[in-house]
């Protein structure tokens, strides 16, 4: 058998890095992308040491810039197969819907969702022409709960869900399969976006904001250890039998889906609320 190919965004760093490294101890031949090439030098540090090095190529792409798309399409027609692609690439935007722009929603969409698409329509007709491939989206908790102080990212990833959901029916007749990792609290840089915000102490919104950040730093120290999100990938990634469409997985994640789908609304906020306010 020829050796697999998987395609990873977003390589540099965070679950990218991790889900590189766990492919290639798969046996995977993996494209890491990432926007900027010369970031890779701890991925590489860290795919010697196991090594796996020489399974894995580093290629320029940023998934909002359409020149950047095009180009990478090249990279693409060099390969013997496309067997999986993993769209992790992404970004967590902080903040309150009022005191947030127009334009920041959509930067946020550009890099969670539409980078998404750009990437998967990019490697969707060498899936099909193949008859075979496995589209595995990085989602989130917050794909299936809301979180006030968030709702750039929450947006992001519920957008991202239902284009999933749809896909996964378009292309299944072609022999694709589309999978959602629906992770919870892990110990990356995804936060970064939330502990930047700067609200004002004049902001009606400035006490609300202390107590999201308070709470968000009080339960850092059990944030789950990312590598258990890249093993499921791989996991996903090599099994022979049809993924399932959701993997949630983290402290918590299953409970509080659970819930949601069993609490009448005005409970589950009044209990969000209550440990927020």
């Amino acid at each position: 058998m020829s050796q697999k190919t998987a395609i990873v965004t977003g390589s540099s760093s965070g679950f990218g890095l991790l889900i590189v490294l766990a492919l290639a101890k798969k046996g995977f031949h993996v494209i890491a992308t990432m926007r900027d090439p010369s970031k890779a030098s701890l991925l590489l540090e860290e795919a010697q040491k196991l090594n796996v090095v020489e399974r894995i190529r580093v290629e320029p792409l940023d998934v909002t810039m359409k020149e950047s798309i095009t180009n990478f399409k090249l990279v693409l027609a060099e390969l013997s197969s496309i067997d999986v692609l993993v769209n992790n690439a992404g970004k967590a935007m902080g903040g309150f819907c009022e005191e947030l722009s127009v334009e920041d929603y959509r930067e946020q969409f550009e890099t969670n969702f539409f980078g998404v698409i750009a990437v998967t329509q990019a490697v969707l007709p060498f899936m099909r022409g193949q008859g075979s491939g496995r589209i595995i989206n990085i989602s989130s908790i917050s794909g299936r709960v809301g979180f006030p102080g968030l709702s750039p990212y929450t947006a992001s990833k519920h957008a991202l869900e239902g284009f999933s959901e749809s896909l996964r029916l378009e292309v299944k007749p072609f022999g694709i399969d589309v999978v959602l990792i629906e992770p919870g609290s892990y110990k990356t840089n995804i936060w970064t976006g939330m502990d930047q915000v700067d609200t004002k102490e004049q902001s009606p919104y400035y006490s609300f904001m202390r107590s999201l950040k308070k709470q968000i730093e009080s339960e850092k120290p059990n944030h789950g250890d990312p590598e258990a999100v890249a093993s499921l990938v791989a996991q996903v990634a090599s099994q022979k039998n049809t993924p399932d469409l959701r993997y949630p997985i983290g402290k918590g994640v299953k409970t509080n889906i659970h819930l949601k789908n069993l609490l009448p609304w005005k409970t589950l906020e009044s209990i969000i609320l209550k440990k927020l306010l």
